[in-house]
């Protein structure tokens, strides 16, 4: 059923193929989809991948694990899923794209925010903040302390919806996030213009100033998109 793949991207393609099959209905007759080993063995990759490739679907909705029974197709009842591509979510076009996405609801998440912020939603984004400070001191790209700050101002605005879907949108923002800290980190003027943009947002949602919060949030994503084009990136 299934074709042996090379070495790379190899939970995205398992993840793609899969997904194929599934919307073919090739596991209709027993609503789940083939044991673990079962699937690394017809694929010829590790169970890991496999893994990997099945917490891909289940976060876009397809497939629901259920201990001891196996993973299982979810039935949408003719509701289709949110999906974006992987691979595309990495090319030119795609990756600024992305950035107006977040800007549209991360400006938003970040207005939310401002209003519903506890102190201890405070302390964990200025600690999300901190974190990032650290990558770059130890030259690391800081893609994944980036989008877990993002995460911490999601949570502090109360809405599981805001959380829900940026927890979806993680897998995507971390690869465009990685072209564009990849790009700021060639230039040192770019790491501090990022910093301060960071520190904007903080600093609204600390102040509890909704607009102020959404304008730093949407002004910290159009330079991204700005530094990209500066750098002759996308």
């Amino acid at each position: 059923m299934f074709e042996k793949i090379p070495p790379r991207a190899l939970s995205d393609t398992v993840a793609q193929q899969l997904q194929k099959q599934i919307e073919k209905g090739s596991f209709a007759g027993t609503g789940k989809l083939p044991s673990e080993a079962m699937l690394a063995q017809q694929f010829g990759v590790s169970r890991t991948v496999i893994r990997e490739a099945i917490s891909r679907l289940k976060n876009e909705g397809m497939v629901e694990p259920r201990q001891g029974s196996g993973v299982f197709i979810v039935e949408r009842a003719g509701i289709r899923p949110l999906r974006i591509d992987y691979a595309q979510a990495v090319e030119p076009g795609a990756v600024v794209q992305i950035l107006a996405l977040r800007r549209a609801i991360e400006a938003e998440v970040a207005s939310e925010a401002a209003f519903r912020r506890s102190a201890a939603h405070m302390a964990a984004i200025d600690r999300a903040l901190a974190q990032i400070d650290v990558a770059v001191r130890e030259a690391r790209d800081g893609v994944a302390e980036d989008v877990a700050f993002h995460r911490e101002i999601a949570t502090a605005s109360g809405n599981p919806y805001f959380l829900k879907t940026l927890t979806f949108l993680n897998q995507y923002l971390e690869a465009g996030t990685l072209v564009t800290r990849g790009n700021e980190a060639l230039r040192e003027d770019f790491m501090r213009q990022v910093r301060e943009e960071h520190a904007a947002i903080v600093e609204a949602i600390r102040a509890r100033d909704a607009d102020a919060a959404r304008r730093a949030a949407q002004t910290h994503l159009i330079n991204a998109a700005r530094r990209l084009a500066e750098a002759g990136i996308y």
